[in-house]
């Protein structure tokens, strides 16, 4: 597509400077202004004419000759737009602007630097850049020519509109370290890296939408989650807010106290095993399985947006109170169950009676009567136990 750009077509309606430059912005079109009702949804003025009904034969339209020059030149303008976007005006800075520190020779002789293009546009010189930056991106992929054969003036095909927005930003910090990662991070989403700048740069504005609408406090909770499975540090900090705030530390407690019980559940389902209350681990009997398959389907139907708590809770309590039940059926099951707890009972026992330390008590002579008493106690107790073993193990079963 070749688009034509003749300086008398796209000169402004105002005086503008001797140099050929000055036409940039100074009358960039505005497809808003060439559309006012379909843009703003105005309703026309009474008595203004109205479009012809469907079954009404069209006005025949005048020719070009006929119309206002400037008219004609406007719909040109904005007709280059349509088709080229911002192709167009950064045709105009990368013919016309020779950044400072670049010799001026050869095509180069007649062009100005950026600072004083702006300044005869009407706007900063990091604007300028912006396009005459995004100009060299597209001439590195080979989608334009190079600045060093443009010349002031000349006329070149220009790519399409929509190719623009993958080259050009508005934004400075897009050419930042973080600028960079936030666009990389937008063109991984699929959207334009110009939004998620703009968000980046006014975190206020970010705070106030996830504080008033719900949907983007929850996209706003799945990216931090997605964020911190690679950012120990954002793991601590968020840890750390939370065990600090009263009412989030029992959620979370809460929350895991349920995913225990589903885990409870789950691993049942899964490994076809249940472990006892002493802690053995046997086969789950096929009527305990099946009901623990019952409910943790229910758990994984569950949205959301729903409460697991009070499901996990009925699913483990009734899982649990089957284990007891298999248990007491089984009784080979059963007397390994309380042979098993007793015996760790008295490991439990033993451990804490041999971290007794003797030596700090008569060093620091906090010896007290009670103690002694307590510890009389203790050993007719076993004295007691060991009595009642030796005559259960002779007594013939």
């Amino acid at each position: 597509m070749t688009i034509a750009l003749d300086p008398s077509d796209t000169s402004p309606a105002v005086p503008a400077p001797a140099d050929a430059s000055g036409e940039f912005w100074v009358q960039q079109p505005d497809p808003q202004a060439a559309a006012p009702h379909e843009q703003t949804g105005t309703e026309p003025e009474p008595g203004a004419a109205s479009e012809p009904a469907d079954d009404e034969p069209a006005a025949e339209e005048p020719a070009a000759a006929d119309l206002d020059p400037v008219v004609v030149r406007d719909a040109k303008d904005f007709g280059v737009y349509a088709r080229t976007g911002g192709w167009a005006f950064a045709l105009k800075v990368a013919r016309s602007v020779r950044p400072g520190g670049q010799p001026a020779e050869g095509t180069a002789a007649t062009k100005v630097s950026a600072k004083a293009f702006a300044r005869l546009a009407g706007c900063s010189p990091e604007r300028v850049m912006r396009y005459y930056k995004a100009w060299d991106m597209a001439a590195d992929d080979g989608l334009v020519p190079q600045f060093e054969v443009l010349v002031p003036g000349e006329d070149i095909e220009l790519p399409e509109a929509d190719v623009w927005l993958s080259y050009y930003t508005s934004r400075n910090s897009a050419t930042s370290v973080r600028g960079q990662a936030i666009t990389a991070a937008a063109e991984a989403e699929g959207i334009r890296p110009t939004k998620a700048l703009e968000v980046a740069e006014n975190p206020t504005a970010l705070r106030a939408a996830i504080l008033a609408d719900p949907g983007t406090a929850e996209a706003a909770r799945g990216a931090l989650l997605d964020r911190m499975k690679e950012d120990p540090a954002l793991q601590t900090e968020m840890a750390r807010a939370i065990a600090r705030t009263d009412d989030l530390k029992k959620a979370v407690a809460s929350e895991a106290k349920a995913a225990d019980r589903i885990g409870y559940v789950r691993q049942i389902v899964e490994n076809g095993q249940i472990k006892t209350p002493a802690g053995q681990t046997v086969d789950a009997p096929a009527e305990l399985r099946a009901e623990a398959e019952r409910h943790l389907s229910l758990l994984d139907e569950l949205d959301d947006s729903e409460e697991a708590g009070e499901w996990a809770g009925e699913a483990y309590d009734t899982v649990k109170g089957l284990v007891a039940k298999a248990v007491e059926e089984d009784p080979a099951l059963r007397v390994q169950e309380r042979r098993t707890k007793f015996y760790n009972s008295l490991q439990k026992a033993t451990k804490v009676f041999e971290e007794l330390t003797l030596d700090e008590v008569l060093e620091e002579e906090i010896f007290e009567d009670d103690m002694l008493q307590r510890l009389e106690a203790l050993q007719e107790a076993i004295s007691s136990c060991i009595s009642t073993l030796r005559k259960a193990s002779s007594t013939p079963s």
